[in-house]
């Protein structure tokens, strides 16, 4: 009970840590101000700022170290951070003594500019617990604002690590911000998998072969509006059927050094993973125009980041781009609307595994630079594909697991450029082949069971950590 009332009232301490920094800092600032008789301020006033500032700095020292007992947080920026939080609370009782005795002298005014110093560096470690130890400077490292976490392009599904080239970058998009090195909620770490396998103060959170009794499965499967729903609802979602990889791996044994084809894989699992698989890397290259082409809308870009859309350039110093839509929660027909801002610049893009139907089409046919397309696993059909005509750029079309047939796939002769049609797991017929083979005679018709070349992963058989280490 002591703990659960300690843990309450640490709780507290971002509401109140701001009261410091806003009050001391305006006292700082009338502080200075009043040297001059057109600014000044009446001592009581000056008085009563430094004494709530003061007040506020001890109340903050104070929750904040209760809330640090919860051990969620980098335990050597938890130190820093409350060291550097009692030098300011000391040094601005200092301050409000000299303040009653009618100190102000020059090291009035030296510890006046420590203070100043004391309260930058202090909510610099406070944010960076919170936010991230980089949070102040990614902006100016990152230009665009993309997001850290970069999809892996996986050629061939099959020949992938499943921990280390499908789960883990599920896991570091979704769940490092509360579960990563800054920040342990729960005492739970997750960017590792001798720390995922360690569990946090409830214990494991994977059980190998029992996903359903597994922590991270039940609490990814909790109604969104539940306490204990992760992620926190306010936060971008896992789809369903990232859920359903999870649930799968877990089932599996949670393996964490085995390729995809080495574990047990019914066909729903196999159509589920081939949404993961992208076109070859050594093929990217040759699907980006030479020609080009001005930066997209900031605004734009925004939107669909907001949306939970990653959006990246295909190359360093190239304003195309490459859209993938995967990792984003319960994508509909109507966010396809959200790239036509960007179709001058858009030339790949990933909606395999997504929910859209044939009226996203009606959108993706306007983005003319398209060359690499992804529909692998939605709901497109026959009738909606033929406005894909629109798309002389085309290259690369992934039709895998989805319901099309030879008739949807034939208005796309008139496409000049176009290599390569994925067609594995289709209603096209292994009648059908042949006369697609006339039809198309310069582009590859892949009906699966190919061999891409996939660039391995070193693995290493990880075990817990051990406790108190």
């Amino acid at each position: 009970m002591i703990l659960s009332i300690a843990e309450f009232i640490g709780r507290f301490h971002p509401v109140l840590v701001h009261l410091p920094i806003g009050i001391l800092l305006i006292a700082l600032l009338l502080q200075w101000l009043s040297q001059r008789s057109q600014y000044a301020l009446g001592e009581g006033a000056l008085r009563l700022l430094w004494v709530s500032g003061t007040l506020a700095s001890w109340l903050s020292c104070a929750t904040g170290y209760l809330l640090s007992l919860s051990g969620e947080y980098d335990e050597q920026t938890v130190d820093w951070h409350m060291w550097m939080a009692v030098s300011l609370a000391l040094l601005a009782s200092l301050l409000c003594v000299l303040i009653f005795k009618h100190v102000t002298g020059k090291w009035f005014r030296a510890a006046s500019l420590l203070l100043l110093l004391l309260i930058m560096i202090t909510g610099h470690l406070g944010g960076s617990l919170t936010h991230g130890a980089d949070y102040l400077t990614s902006g100016l490292s990152n230009s665009d604002g993309q997001p850290k976490t970069v999809a892996k392009v996986i050629p061939n599904i099959q020949e992938a690590s499943a921990y280390t080239d499908v789960v883990e970058p599920l896991l570091q998009s979704k769940c490092y911000s509360c579960h990563g090195p800054t920040k342990q909620k729960g005492g739970l770490r997750m960017d590792s998998p001798a720390w995922l396998l360690k569990g946090g103060k409830e214990g494991q959170v994977i059980r190998g072969g029992q996903a359903d009794q597994s922590e991270l499965i039940k609490r990814l499967l909790l109604a969104r509006e539940e306490e204990h729903h992760m992620p926190p609802k306010e936060k971008p979602q896992l789809s369903e059927r990232q859920i359903a990889l999870l649930h799968w791996w877990v089932e599996q044994g949670a393996d964490f050094t085995k390729k995809i084809k080495e574990l047990p894989q019914a066909e729903k699992t196999k159509a589920l993973l081939l949404s993961f698989q992208g076109p070859a890397q050594q093929k990217m290259p040759s699907t980006v125009p030479e020609e080009p082409v001005d930066a997209a809308d900031e605004k734009a870009l925004q939107r669909l980041r907001d949306r939970g859309i990653i959006v990246l350039p295909v190359a360093q110093n190239s304003h195309y781009l490459m859209v993938n839509l995967t990792m984003a929660a319960a994508i509909k027909d109507a966010d396809i609307e959200l790239l036509l801002p960007l179709k001058k610049q858009l030339v790949w893009l990933k909606a395999g595994g997504t929910n859209i139907s044939d009226t996203a089409l009606q959108f993706i046919s306007q983005c003319s630079q398209l060359t690499v397309l992804q529909l692998n696993s939605t709901r497109i059909t026959d009738r909606g594909l033929p406005l894909l005509r629109s798309l002389s750029n085309l290259q690369s079309l992934n039709l895998v697991g989805s319901s099309v047939s030879m008739q949807g796939v034939m208005p796309l002769q008139s496409l000049k450029k176009l290599q390569a049609i994925y067609l594995y797991q289709t209603q096209v017929q292994s009648a059908d082949w042949k006369q697609l083979t006339r039809a198309f005679p310069r582009v590859q018709l892949d009906s699966g069971g190919y061999k891409v070349p996939y660039f391995t992963t070193d693995t290493t058989l990880m075990q817990p950590p051990v406790q108190g280490k």
